[in-house]
């Protein structure tokens, strides 16, 4: 019998060992304590969005022509009313100063033409007294009458001529204009497409060409992004909108929508936007933007205060957390009913408690309901 005893605890003792080397172990979890904070629901754009200018205008000559002068280089600021480019007009020059020869020529002879009519109207004015006293005859006041009737329109011809060389003036002006870029608005010279010499021609029709200037208002700018035509309904001007831009990584600009597009983009066939205009707040954030960043909006639909939330990330399908049991030390499913969400935080209806702690890191191999676990010590609250 004491042999037998022996032999049975030798069995116990190498069953436990065996148990106790072969037992399950915890999966080490990273856990998120359920907590109050604000959560924002918020829609993004789809593709990148892109700085722009209030302002932007590609300039081209109406007309060809070899370029002559170049009144600015590429990233200058110029002002308004600056020459920026003319073209070879010295013909156009030529017949504009034959216009003007016209106009002062035209101006001498009202001068004579007028003179002599007011002579003539003095005499027909004696000829018609002295026909009261008989002392000319009718054919002659009637002579008289007509000669100054004759001059009077040789004046009034006169003056139509004047006229008529100012049209030509401004003709040849509007000419010289058409060889001549001139800065519409301030801004900063992006690009000038030729050189001094080279033959610049405008577009043909149907074919695409480089404006000559492109020329750019950067004290006025605004980031255009694409949203989905799902989300387009909700947004409304005035929205709080955050910007976050690759040149300036770790900072969010704050802005509002100032535009929602009218129509809807197919940029692809399973693509289609609409087009979204924000405005930054901040004088001082607009001077650290230059038009051409490539920009992500997000839009600030709703937003609560002090609400019971969760991390986006800790939600499985069907609005579902895996829940820590302090007491058993395993994961149990739980379902949650949600209010508003964003890409970070989710509002918590029903179904957890300030203080609960869920999984965060539900990627985990052997992450799943009834396992036993063990919570690391980096596990954190959600602030």
């Amino acid at each position: 019998m004491r042999r037998i005893l022996i032999i049975l605890s030798l069995i116990a003792v190498v069953t436990a060992a065996v148990w106790w080397f072969n037992r399950p172990q915890p999966v080490a979890v990273s856990l998120a304590e359920v907590s109050l904070g604000a959560v924002q629901s918020s829609v993004a754009n789809t593709r990148a969005g892109t700085v722009e200018a209030c302002q932007r205008t590609k300039l081209s000559p109406i007309s060809g022509g070899r370029i002559v002068f170049i009144g600015a280089r590429k990233g200058e600021h110029v002002k308004k009313g600056l020459v920026l480019m003319r073209l070879w007009n010295d013909d156009q020059q030529a017949q504009s100063q034959l216009a003007q020869t016209q106009v002062e020529s035209s101006r001498k002879r009202i001068a004579e033409a007028c003179a002599i009519a007011e002579n003539a109207e003095r005499d027909a004015a004696r000829m018609s007294k002295l026909r009261t006293l008989e002392f000319v005859s009718e054919s002659d006041e009637e002579k008289s009458r007509y000669e100054a009737q004759s001059r009077r329109a040789a004046c009034d011809g006169a003056r139509a001529d004047v006229v008529q060389a100012q049209a030509r003036v401004k003709v040849t002006t509007v000419e010289q204009n058409r060889t001549v870029l001139i800065a519409p608005f301030d801004g900063v010279v992006a690009d000038i497409v030729g050189e001094l010499g080279e033959y610049t021609t405008p577009s043909p029709p149907g074919i695409v060409m480089p404006p000559a200037i492109d020329l750019i208002d950067d004290t006025c700018l605004y980031i255009k992004a694409p949203m989905d035509e799902i989300d387009a309904p909700k947004i409304r001007k005035g929205q709080l909108a955050r910007v976050s831009l690759d040149a300036l990584p770790g900072k969010q600009l704050v802005g509002h929508v100032k535009r929602v597009a009218p129509y809807v983009l197919a940029v692809e066939k399973q693509s289609r936007t609409v087009d979204v205009e924000v405005a930054l707040d901040s004088d001082v954030d607009n001077k650290k933007l230059l038009v051409g960043y490539s920009a992500d909006v997000e839009v600030v639909l709703d937003s609560r205060e002090h609400v019971l939330r969760v991390p986006t990330s800790t939600l499985i399908e069907g609005n579902k957390v895996l829940l820590f049991n302090p007491e058993s030390k395993k994961l149990e499913q739980r379902e949650i009913k949600t209010g508003i969400t964003n890409w970070e935080y989710t509002e918590v209806l029903a179904g957890l408690k300030a203080g609960d702690r869920i999984v965060a890191s539900l990627e985990r191999e052997g992450v799943k309901v009834g396992v036993l676990v063990k919570p690391e010590t980096n596990s954190s609250k959600t602030k």
